[in-house]
């Protein structure tokens, strides 16, 4: 790993931008016909998104891409992107670079970013809902169907949507004391820490879908009960477990129609 001081600011020039497809095809291993082009880094920084760099030595070591969106009138960000090189993993980069893109939002009075994440990712949910303060309610199946990564496994990709309200007290709370406010949870959803492991080899894939599609089964269900994922805890053999309750916080975007 690089001892040079990492710096994150917006990306610039073509040549930075290239290296973020470059980054992207070295953490996901996407097909050619999977990767996000050139071309769309570019829009995203002509249309009111955001390309931010993380370079060590002026070398891109992460990256994070985001898109405008509307929902009923609002404009908020989707953040379709997240990269941090395996050299650089589990050093607090991926959040580094979240608290920048909220600091670039919040000085446009953008108050909402969106992402999609794999529920069955179990580091990716801790660092959304635990040290973002993201939260989740609402459950998309097989968003972009069976993809080339080998991340997924050869699973549906079923997303959950991460909402983070830049300026509501749990994010605020969260940045201040460095801990969620309290929650009453409702119920509780799992995932196994051999998961990834089940996901790699074709002998024990299937029992990676059961595990998706309980979880699937219980995610709608709480969903559709008004119930909102608040936590996320790890125990010390690595599984995970989602924590749900009622949001006592009003932010929504609700869809027209």
């Amino acid at each position: 790993m690089s001892s040079d001081p990492v710096v994150i600011r917006n990306c610039q020039g073509l040549e930075e931008l290239r290296a973020c497809v470059t980054l992207q095809k070295e953490v996901w291993n996407f097909t050619d016909a999977e990767l996000v082009p050139l071309r769309m880094f570019v829009v995203a920084q002509k249309v009111g998104g955001q390309v931010m760099g993380a370079f060590a030595g002026g070398e891109m070591i992460g990256f994070a891409l985001s898109v405008p969106g509307t929902r009923s009138g609002h404009i908020y960000l989707h953040s379709h992107m997240l990269a941090v090189g395996k050299d650089h993993r589990n050093s607090g980069l991926g959040r580094r670079l979240k608290l920048l893109q909220r600091e670039e939002a919040l000085q446009r009075g953008i108050e909402l970013i969106e992402w999609t994440f794999d529920p069955l990712e179990i580091k990716n949910a801790y660092l959304n809902i635990e040290k973002l303060g993201a939260i989740a309610r609402r459950y998309n199946i097989n968003q972009y169907g069976i993809t080339s990564s080998p991340l997924q496994g050869g699973l549906p990709s079923d997303r959950l949507i991460a909402e983070w309200w830049l300026k509501s007290k749990r994010v605020e709370t969260l940045l201040a004391t460095g801990k969620n406010p309290p929650i009453q949870r409702e119920t509780t959803i799992d995932v196994p820490a051999q998961i990834y492991e089940w996901k790699t080899a074709g002998e024990t894939r299937s029992q990676a879908q059961q595990v998706q599609e309980r979880n699937r089964d219980q995610f709608l269900r709480a969903f559709s009960n008004e119930l909102a994922v608040l936590g996320y805890e790890r125990d010390p053999e690595g599984n995970g477990k989602f924590l749900l309750g009622d949001w006592d916080e009003k932010w929504s975007y609700a869809s027209e129609g």
